[in-house]
Formats: C-alpha cells, structure tokens, sequence
C-alpha cells in the first residue's frame, strides 16, 4: 500500500545553535523563507494545586519558494538529557503559559511568535479590558478579578536546542526528502538526542472499520515486545506505555467501533502510548493519522525508511478481517511482514 507518510524526528542542536539555525539554514538552500509559529504543550507545574502548564513555545515553518512547507521545526520537552538546566534566556527566545486549554488556543490566535516578550499578551490584554504587569523579567496578565490568565516568561535552560522536524505528508522519494532536512542538520552538528524516538504518522482512514482497528490493537498489545525489539526501540524515551487494559480486552472478540471507543475511554487512552489511536476514535480529528511512536531516533533517512517501511506492511496486515493471531517472538512477526509482501507480489 502507498499512503501519505509523515514523520517527527527529534535532534538536538549543538550548543550555540537552535531550531532557527537549522529553519534558516534550509530555506537558504532552497531559495525559501522561514515562518515563526506557535508550538503548544504541557508541562509538570510547581504551582501547589495546579497539576500542569500548557505553554506555548516558539516554532519555525520552512517554506519552499512556492509557498509550500518543506517542514516545521518545534521543541519537545521530553528532550532533557544534555542541556544545562541554569542556562541563561537567550534574547528573543520565550514561552506563553496558561492552564486552560481554550485560553491556550487564544493566545495562539492573538500572540504573535515573531514578536517580542513585551508585547505578547498585549493584545490579549486589549481582550480583557485589562493591563500585561512586569514582574522582572515575566509578564503577567490578570483579569479583572486579579485572576491570572497567562505568563510570558523567558525561555532558559537551553530549551531553543531541541528540536523535533516535522514533515509534511509524503508520497514518494520520502528517503530523498528525508534527507533534504538530515544532511544540513548532520553538516551543522545536530545529533540524536538520548531520549529520542522517531513517529511514523499513516492516514488513519482505513483504520476506522471496527475489524482494522481492532487488529492494531492486537498487533501493539500482544506483540508489543518483539516490535520494541525488531524496531530497536529507545529504551530511554518518554512517553510510551502499553495500551490500558480495558481496550485489549475489548478486543478479545469481535468488538463493534462504539465498543473501542468505550473501551478506550474507559481506559482513560491518550496519546503518549506506544502507539497513538486517538485521532481515530474521534469524530473531529486534528490530525488524520494512526501515530507510530517507538521507532529509534535517528539523523539518517535509511534506517527511518527501512524501519518505516517494515512497520508499514504490519498495519497493512490489520487491515485484513483475519484477526491478528496471538503474540510471538520477533520471527514470528517478521514472518506476518513477508507474508504480506509476498501477497503484494
């Protein structure tokens, strides 16, 4: 099968450089341009009672010279190991903080990732009928009740070194295109980062019929150890987990897709699982993809080909109504692949 294929790949800039040394770097050698965005997260709060902060973090599109994205270049917080934690901000690097998600996406909207520090909430201030505070180096606005409603505070501890590329669908030459964004990242010292991984996104329509997704259930479920072992997955990378219980269950017979959507509900499934189902058990998708999560980093286009494309012909295997058979060793598995294969010919 040949599917649209996406790919986020985390590196790590060279102390000294960012992910804006890499934007700038590829839209200089193909002509383009580069494009400030937002980039959205969470992260562990120390505020007592507040369990997370979403943030905003400064991003970067590069446009190729028609206009059409060649990639975008974010942070990952889960890339730790490395940076000097007591860093100083460098100048002009900063994050937006909220804990509200609908005021998150509001400040996305009314904020712009190419301005300053200064004036960040400024114009969500202007929302409010209220006035951005200084306290220092951060900036706080409060609401009329002085309820804070965001922070912009500057970015420390090294955080404009990592950086996740991530790809627009591809179709074909993806080992060429890979290498478009890998060779000037390797040439400008970028390395893998110790807890790295690389995500395998694949159009998630066909695996909306209630047969299909139930086999990719059984296929990261049952044979989750050979696939960690055959994909050499990072043992040092975060967020990944094996499916919640109640949705294995579900799949021990022949489960209807409302039964898969309970089931993952009631399993409380997100999407730092090995594998990443939530956007097929939604009506509203916002990215329309099944998200492979537990394939090795990597700075190299072939081993993120070769890997992709073993797992590739495995999901091509959940689409048949055949159950996936119980779990096995990495032959075993390897042999589901051919199999494949040797139908495709």
């Amino acid at each position: 099968m040949r599917r649209r294929t996406g790919f986020e790949i985390e590196l790590m800039a060279p102390p000294g450089a960012s992910r804006r040394t890499l934007a700038m770097d590829l839209a200089g050698r193909c002509g383009g341009s580069v494009r400030p965005v937002w980039h959205s997260d969470s992260e562990p709060s120390l505020v007592p009672g507040l369990g997370r902060f979403l943030h905003l973090t400064q991003g970067f599109e590069v446009l190729r010279p028609d206009g059409a994205l060649l990639c975008t270049l974010v942070d990952d917080i889960t890339l730790l190991a490395g940076l000097d934690p007591k860093a100083p901000p460098l100048p002009g690097w900063f994050r937006v903080l909220t804990d509200d998600a609908r005021l998150l996406r509001l400040l996305a909207r009314h904020s712009d990732p190419a301005g300053t520090i200064g004036t960040a909430l400024d114009e969500v201030a202007a929302l409010w009928g209220s006035r951005v505070q200084q306290f220092g180096g951060v900036y706080r606005l409060n609401d009329a009740g002085d309820v804070t409603i965001a922070l912009a505070s500057p970015l420390g501890g090294e955080r404009e070194r990592p950086c996740e590329i991530i790809t627009p669908p591809l179709t074909t030459d993806i080992e060429e295109s890979l290498e478009e964004l890998l060779a000037p990242a390797r040439e400008l010292g970028f390395t893998i980062p110790y807890e790295a991984a690389v995500h395998l996104h694949l159009d998630g329509a066909p695996f909306r019929a209630p047969h299909a997704l139930a086999n990719l259930v059984r296929l990261f479920a049952h044979w989750r150890e050979p696939l960690r072992a055959v994909l050499r997955t990072n043992p040092a990378c975060r967020r990944l987990a094996p499916l919640p219980g109640p949705l294995v269950d579900a799949v021990a017979k022949n489960p209807t897709y409302d039964d898969l959507r309970a089931a993952a509900a009631e399993g409380e499934l997100t999407k730092f699982f090995d594998v990443n189902l939530t956007q097929l058990l939604t009506d509203t998708p916002i990215r329309d993809t099944v998200e492979i999560r537990i394939l090795p980093g990597a700075i190299e286009a072939g081993p993120i080909v070769d890997r992709a494309a073993l797992v590739e012909l495995l999901l091509e295997r959940c689409l048949d109504p055949a159950p996936i058979p119980p779990g096995g060793d990495v032959e075993m598995l390897l042999e589901l692949a051919a199999e494949v294969l040797a139908g495709r010919a």
